[in-house]
């Protein structure tokens, strides 16, 4: 694992397999195939489209909207927040996600591998927080897998977890 640099973007990459996993900045290169992202039909109410995302993103200087690259290839869309709920330090993931075709190939584990190191660079990070919903087990197989810690449903009636650095 390293980091690379390019003329356009700084990005963070992960070879192994023979396949290079990558997390980029979206641009006008790019975006319109993150928006054409799909998800399967059980996980499409679980969150917002990339499209949605990535407005957001605009509007937000707190939001980092990132794409995750095979190769040269885009292949899933994350999203963080710089200082969750107004909060220095707190830094969440908003969104996280592979196009439906490519999922279950370890790309996922690998480019959150990535974004989590990428948070953790941050000199202000003290706490790293994901929330599902809390009945989706594979999400929280998933998030515990990186350490990640459960500790209840918020406002919204998710479960929130979270990975604290301090």
């Amino acid at each position: 694992m390293g980091i690379s640099r390019s003329a356009s973007c700084l990005f963070r990459t992960w070879m192994c397999d023979a396949v290079t996993i990558t997390l980029r900045d979206v641009t006008e290169e790019n975006f319109e195939s993150l928006m054409d992202m799909e998800l399967p039909a059980h996980q499409r109410d679980l969150l917002h489209t990339n499209a949605y995302s990535i407005a957001q993103a605009k509007f937000y200087a707190c939001l980092v909207p990132r794409a995750i690259y095979q190769d040269e290839r885009p292949v899933g869309f994350a999203m963080y927040n710089r200082e969750d709920d107004g909060r220095p330090g707190y830094y969440g993931i908003y969104r996280f996600m592979v196009d439906f075709p490519l999922q279950s190939q370890g790309i996922g584990r690998r480019a959150m591998a990535l974004l989590l190191d990428e948070i953790k660079a941050a000199p202000d990070v003290e706490v790293i927080n994901i929330c599902y919903h809390p009945h989706n087990a594979r999400a929280s197989a998933f998030y515990k897998s990186f350490g990640f810690v459960e500790i209840g449903i918020d406002c919204n009636h998710e479960m929130v977890a979270e990975i604290r650095l301090r």
